[in-house]
């Protein structure tokens, strides 16, 4: 994926986390814009230790609110999101936050997202939890919500919405976009990342 990325495309990448694809964009002798958004500040730090990246501290569902601070440069010409926008709760947050994603890609830009397939995996599948463990019931959130046991670094629980490559192409034509192409990828089995590239 990075071999497609000129060295004079701008790139703004969702969920950035430690801004690991933005420094690696950038090792390769990137001379546009690169920011990266995130609403953990300890991953921020550790972005920023490496330098020469830009990183901002934002609230992923609250998009449309800080789109005016995220135009440092023209429309951007790359926009990435990577396993995060299934982490985002409420039909109606993410699809505000694509259309945000919409308006600020210059005219041939491009938006490149994975979405997490946790039910390729049984492994995954056997750490769906009730909703009750946190008050709510399947009639409080949307149909392919989830909850999931989360052990990395601790024990916790951690919200999950399943896409379907399906629902995926309504949202992209919910906000005039098209869907170019999409893979799978990632995980023990390759299918655990679900890609695709809207223009």
């Amino acid at each position: 994926m990075l071999e497609t990325i000129k060295e004079d495309d701008s790139v703004l990448d969702l969920g950035c986390g430690n801004g690991h694809f933005l420094h690696e964009i950038q090792k390769r002798g990137h001379k546009a814009a690169l920011l990266g958004v995130d609403f953990s500040l300890p991953l921020l730090r550790d972005a920023e230790s490496s330098g020469g990246v830009e990183f901002r501290e934002i609230q992923l569902s609250k998009l449309s609110e800080y789109s005016n601070q995220l135009l440092i440069t023209d429309n951007w010409s790359l926009i990435t999101c990577f396993a995060t926008l299934h982490h985002i709760p409420s039909h109606e947050i993410r699809l505000d936050i694509l259309k945000t994603v919409k308006n600020l890609l210059s005219k041939d830009g491009k938006f490149i997202l994975s979405n997490w397939q946790f039910l390729s995996s049984d492994k995954l599948k056997s750490r769906i939890q009730d909703w009750e463990k946190v008050g709510l019931s399947k009639d409080d959130v949307d149909e392919d919500d989830y909850l999931l046991d989360w052990r990395s670094g601790g024990e916790g629980l951690r919200y999950a919405h399943h896409f379907s490559s399906e629902e995926l192409f309504t949202l992209a034509n919910q906000v005039d976009m098209r869907v170019e192409a999409e893979f799978l990828s990632d995980g023990e089995n390759g299918k655990l990342g679900l890609y695709q590239i809207w223009r």
